[in-house]
């Protein structure tokens, strides 16, 4: 059948790959000159399943007060008369308690898992290289209540027989030995040894030329204007470049969807999480990461990507602005500085932002909608990377009409009534 993908992020383009695969005729259409242009360009690297939690948990409410006061700053809130940013607030609120975080951590890490395994299997198939690692994550906790509040997260890790290890000062220097001369600030780590990292703008680069031999189609520097429906089905987009029909509709447009959705009467809670990144050149090799750091206080990760180091995070709710912020840079400049000073030249960095899709409960939303010939594959927060190639392979199936090979209870839009 004849599939049309809008979006050519890292989800889009994951999917396109695996609807042909399948043996679909597939187009995919884009604002932007090529793929992995928006969200996917600079995110922090990291394809972390055993890292994957909602960020509405316990005690979320109090430690937002608190990291919104602090000099380097986690978050940040521009207050707006923006009735989509407080509706999707207060449902993230309605989410910070105990039994909605492990069901959401459980659904998020049942995708996570799933994707991390396809992306082996895909890497080992088609050979694609990315400059990509299996070294792991690396936890790092400043402070003794940081690391006693891992207990929760490892039941869970538990549940799902996602391996971890709980490091000492010394444990944690086998896997990262750049950081013994910032030892004493960290009182220990979590690490989860499943874990590897990527540049996600080559990997979507590189899939896309693979997607293309097998036929898809990529239309770029193309506005989609809006979707057509006639009663219970999709009669075709409507595009600067004229009407473009197919048999089954897959919206990809990260914090876009929203706006292509609501004329056709679906309303979903993802919100824009403006996030940061700077990419840093190495000077000194053995200075820098061997593969991610997580900055638990800070929530910043840092990521070797070849030659470069990858710092990427803090979270703004500013609408859809992509101005770039000089403080949001200095948090991350401090970051990197602080664990690894000798590692990169934080003077010659590329400085770049970008909106996550988030919803409330941190899940994304999949598969079918209301009308027959429309899916959605939308709202990973800051998990697209990490849940791409699990995401591809199962939207591949629900469109081909397979049973995906894990459930997809708790994945779908139905979650929200």
């Amino acid at each position: 059948m004849r599939v049309l993908i809008l979006g050519s992020g890292v989800i889009g383009t994951t999917m396109a790959y695996y609807l042909a695969r399948a043996g679909h005729e597939v187009e995919v259409v884009d604002r932007q000159p090529g793929p992995g242009l928006e969200t996917s360009y600079a995110n922090a690297g990291e394809v972390s399943p055993g890292y994957s939690a909602p960020w509405a948990g316990p005690g979320v409410p109090l430690k937002a007060i608190q990291w919104m006061l602090m000099h380097h700053s986690p978050l940040v809130i521009k207050p707006m008369l923006d009735p989509a940013m407080w509706r999707w607030g207060m449902s993230m609120l309605r989410n910070c308690t105990e039994a909605r975080y492990r069901v959401n951590k459980g659904r998020m890490v049942r995708l996570a898992e799933y994707s991390r395994d396809c992306l082996k299997e895909l890497r080992a198939e088609i050979g694609i290289q990315y400059d990509d690692r299996d070294q792991g994550t690396l936890q790092l906790f400043r402070t003794q209540k940081q690391l006693d509040g891992t207990a929760k997260d490892i039941e869970i890790l538990k549940q799902y027989n996602v391996p971890y290890q709980l490091l000492d000062r010394t444990g944690y220097l086998k896997y990262e030995p750049a950081l013994a001369g910032v030892q004493d600030k960290f009182v220990g780590a979590l690490r989860l040894p499943g874990d590897e990292t990527g540049d996600c703008f080559k990997f979507t680069n590189t899939l896309a030329e693979r997607a293309k031999a097998l036929g898809v189609t990529f239309r770029f520097n193309v506005d989609i204007q809006g979707v057509e429906r006639s009663s219970d089905r999709i009669t075709g987009v409507r595009t600067d470049a004229g009407v473009l029909t197919a048999d089954r509709y897959v919206l990809a447009l990260g914090s876009y969807s929203t706006q292509m959705l609501a004329p056709l009467g679906i309303r979903i809670p993802v919100y824009p999480v403006k996030g940061f990144s700077i990419t840093v050149p190495i000077t000194d090799a053995a200075k820098a990461p061997e593969s991610t750091i997580m900055d638990e206080t800070h929530k910043v990760a840092v990521t070797r990507l070849g030659d470069r180091i990858r710092v990427g995070g803090t979270a703004q709710l500013s609408g859809f602005d992509l101005n770039l912020d000089v403080g949001r840079r200095r948090t991350l400049e401090f970051v990197v500085t602080d664990l690894f000073p000798q590692g990169g030249d934080v003077s010659q960095a590329e400085f770049w932002t970008g909106l996550r899709p988030m919803t409330p409960d941190g899940t994304p939303i999949l598969g079918e909608t209301p009308l027959e010939n429309l899916f959605l594959s939308t709202g990973h927060g800051t998990l697209g990377w990490t849940m791409a190639a699990g995401t591809g392979r199962v939207m591949a199936d629900l469109i081909s009409g397979r049973q995906p090979e894990i459930s997809m209870e708790g994945l779908t839009v139905a979650r929200y009534g």
